[in-house]
C-alpha cells in the first residue's frame, strides 16, 4: 500500500491540473499559434471575405484576420471573462505600422459566450506597399491571470 500511495497521488495530481498548454501551425499560411493557460478549438486567417484563407497573400485595399475559436478557461469575475487583445503589423525594418496594445481596454468584461471567439484585424492599406511582407502578431490574455495567453504570428505579403 505504501508504494501504491505516490502513484495514486501523481494520478491525482495529474487529473486536477488543467493542462491546456500547445503549440499550432497552418502549414499553408504560416500562421503559427502557441497557447498557455487557455484550452482553444481552432485557429486561423480569414481574407475579405471572412471566409478561412489557404495563403498569406493579401490584396491591398482589403482586410485579414486571425480568427480564435473556442478560447475556454477564463477566470471569471462577477461571471465575466476580461481578455485583452494586443495587434502590432510591422515591416520588414522593424518598423511598427500598427501597434495597438489593447483593443479592448475599458471593457466591463464579457460573458464567457462572447469572449470565447476573439479576432484581431488589419487593413491593409497606406502606408503598407504591394510586394512587400509585413509580420503580424496578436497576443490575447486574461486580465484576471495575467499567465494565460495566446500568441499567434503570420507573415503577410500584400499584392
Amino acid at each position: 500500500m505504501k508504494k501504491l500511495f505516490p502513484l495514486i497521488f501523481l494520478v491525482a495530481l495529474a487529473i486536477s491540473c488543467d493542462f491546456s498548454k500547445g503549440v499550432k501551425k497552418d502549414l499553408a499560411t504560416g500562421l503559427s499559434v502557441s497557447y498557455n493557460g487557455f484550452r482553444i478549438d481552432e485557429i486561423y486567417l480569414v481574407g475579405p471575405d471572412n471566409k478561412a484563407v489557404s495563403t498569406n497573400e493579401v490584396p491591398m485595399n482589403s482586410q485579414v484576420s486571425i480568427v480564435v475559436q473556442g478560447i475556454e478557461n477564463y477566470e471569471l469575475k462577477d461571471g465575466k471573462a476580461f481578455p485583452g487583445l494586443m495587434l502590432t503589423v510591422t515591416d520588414s525594418q522593424g518598423t511598427a505600422v500598427i501597434d495597438e496594445m489593447d483593443l479592448l481596454a475599458g471593457g466591463n468584461g464579457y460573458p464567457p459566450s462572447d469572449a470565447a471567439i476573439l479576432r484581431g484585424t488589419v487593413t491593409v492599406g497606406t502606408p503598407m506597399k504591394s510586394g512587400e511582407t509585413y509580420h503580424v502578431r496578436m497576443r490575447i490574455w486574461d486580465k484576471n491571470k495575467k499567465e494565460s495567453e495566446i500568441n499567434a504570428e503570420v507573415d503577410i505579403v500584400v499584392k
